[in-house]
């Protein structure tokens, strides 16, 4: 993680200050435009690489910067109703407008001087980035609106210099530590936040990538599962399922040696192995969509620079009346807003809970796009599981009643620090009764809670990697292996509690209402023994006469106090 990476934080933390000097101050522009540079370097590294690995299998490979761009502008020019001396004419403005798409490399115009740069990349590059993927794609559709704000030659000499020592060191980096898959966007994205004072007004908090993959491995995605994440911000979890299946893949194609990384998962990226069928199967599988036009942008790119062409994240209210998917999805995982309410008239009339919460209203459609038998993994606040609100209450009776409540994971409060202390919690449930069915019998039998004391990480500000992975693979073992009737020990920091247990305590599901906490059993001395130890503190080794030397108020109360209990 690049908290754990002092020269990879510190080119960041020059990447940034850059940009302010440049003038762009406000922390969304300048990571939306950071992460528009690390697009045209991935890209450009993704599409050698494709070239590569397609000659070496014999694949069929077309580069995206083969042929000439022409741009759209020019491009809506034409007409089928166009006579033969219109067409000849158009034809020799394709000649004279059409971009040799070679020239639109970043190992092409990073040797450009500084003004030509700048040129180049405003006025060719971009637009043709906006344009990656055709007219009538999702990506192009939400590139529209985007603008490349950098527009001084230096800083763009300057950001594409430091980007350029950035993947290196990020190279460097995987190789030496088992980061086989590094999450670019969503690191530059989490340092930036952490670096700004006012990170929780715009309520962008990036999950840990660990706590993403503990959530992964909870829920083991598989090929042809259809995956979603209501409230995605930059794709990170996404990500998560898509690294998983990815793995499990190259695992079964017969990989090896693949090393933990520094948290215990085992994790590659490497998906040139992946059959066409398989790869077009990944490709519809992830689903996502967010509030804010500008993540929307930063999720598309941020899953294109780890080899998804076509993205499915979109611009979408998920609790607002516009919305109505409902079960859709084979899995849902997510970290949705934690505050904040919506407008009551906006609300999706298939939402019940009659609360304008968020952190409610979000659980409760989670519920609902899942499929019957979909699995669900999602972070909450702890009040959510106590709460003691009706519309609280109801959620959990839903939980409990129409799902199978698997899990109870609370997380220690530090776990969102610098940008949150909130104490928060993983529920994990599958769906068993849709809304409207009649439920005959509970879903849930019993629920496996799990204390978190650490998760590799000091909980403070600086979240520093500490020895080890915490109680990260320890959870994932135990929860696996978990039973209803060994799993008993309410003194231990995992247990079971039946259903019946819960609904008598009005369906509340914090762990504190069921776990035991151990007395230790403390003997103490007579009195009169722990007196005379302390008139010896007080007067040290000397006999009566120094005794009165002490205040004499001391010294009396002292005297007064042993003759009392002999």
């Amino acid at each position: 993680m690049l908290q754990n990476n002092p020269e990879l934080k510190s080119k960041i933390h020059q990447l940034w200050n850059k940009f302010w000097s440049g003038g762009i101050s406000n922390p969304l522009t300048a990571i939306e435009q950071i992460t528009y540079l690390l697009f045209m370097k991935r890209l450009d590294e993704q599409d050698l690489k494709r070239q590569s690995d397609a000659q070496f299998t014999g694949d069929q490979y077309t580069s995206k910067f083969e042929g000439r761009w022409i741009p759209p502008e020019y491009r809506a020019r034409w007409d089928e109703k166009d006579t033969a001396d219109e067409w000849a004419k158009k034809l020799t403005d394709e000649k004279r407008y059409a971009i040799d798409k070679r020239t639109l490399r970043w190992s092409e115009f990073k040797r450009m001087q500084a003004e030509a740069m700048l040129q180049h990349v405003q006025g060719k590059v971009f637009p043709f980035l906006k344009d990656l993927n055709g007219a009538e794609s999702n990506f192009t559709h939400h590139m529209k609106n985007a603008v490349f704000f950098i527009s001084k030659p230096a800083l763009l000499v300057e950001a594409v210099k430091t980007i350029d020592e950035i993947f290196d060191i990020m190279e460097e980096d995987s190789r030496e530590k088992g980061q086989a898959f590094q999450d670019i966007q969503g690191d530059v994205y989490e340092f930036l936040l952490s670096e700004i004072a006012t990170a929780g007004k715009n309520g962008q908090f990036r999950t840990p990538r660990h706590i993403i993959k503990l959530m992964a491995d909870l829920v083991q995605p598989q090929l042809g599962h259809k995956i979603a994440d209501p409230a995605c911000g930059s794709g990170g979890f996404l990500l998560g399922a898509y690294q998983s299946i990815v793995t499990q893949l190259a695992i079964k194609a017969g990989t090896k040696d693949l090393k933990p990384d520094e948290d215990g998962f085992v994790r590659t990226s490497v998906a040139a192995a992946l059959t066409e069928n398989a790869r077009a199967i990944l490709q519809d599988s992830l689903w996502g969509y967010d509030i804010d036009a500008t993540m929307v942008r930063l999720g598309l790119m941020n899953l294109m620079m780890h080899g998804i062409d076509e993205p499915h994240i979109d611009y979408k209210d998920t609790l607002s009346k516009s919305y109505n998917q409902e079960a859709e999805y084979d899995i849902v995982m997510a970290n949705p807003p934690f505050t904040g309410s919506i407008d009551k008239s906006d609300i999706n009339d298939n939402l019940q809970l009659g609360t304008t919460k968020t952190e409610l209203l979000f659980v409760e459609n989670i519920y609902r796009l899942l499929k019957k038998g979909g699995t669900a993994c999602v972070i909450v606040p702890q009040g959510v599981l106590f709460g003691s609100g009706g519309a609280f209450k109801t959620l959990r009776q839903l939980l409990i009643e129409r799902c199978d409540l698997k899990a109870v994971i609370t997380l220690p409060s530090g776990v969102f620090k610098p940008y949150a202390g909130v104490s928060t919690a993983i529920l994990l449930f599958t769906k068993v009764w849709g809304p409207k069915d009649k439920v005959t019998q509970p879903a849930t039998e019993n629920v496996w809670f799990y204390e978190m004391a650490t998760d590799g990480y000091s909980l403070d500000d600086k979240r520093s990697k500490q020895d080890g992975n915490g109680d990260l693979q320890d959870i994932i073992v135990k929860y696996r292996s978990r039973s209803p009737t060994a799993d008993i020990d309410r003194t231990a920091k995992f247990f079971n509690v039946p259903r019946a247990e819960i609904e008598a305590e009005g369906y509340d599901l914090s762990l504190s209402r069921y776990k035991e906490d151990v007395f230790e059993d403390v003997r103490y001395d007579a009195p009169a023994l722990i007196l005379d130890r302390l008139i010896s503190a007080e007067v040290g080794d000397v006999d009566m006469l120094e005794l009165v030397k002490l205040p004499s108020g001391i010294v009396h109360e002292l005297l007064k106090l042993k003759r009392m209990i002999g």
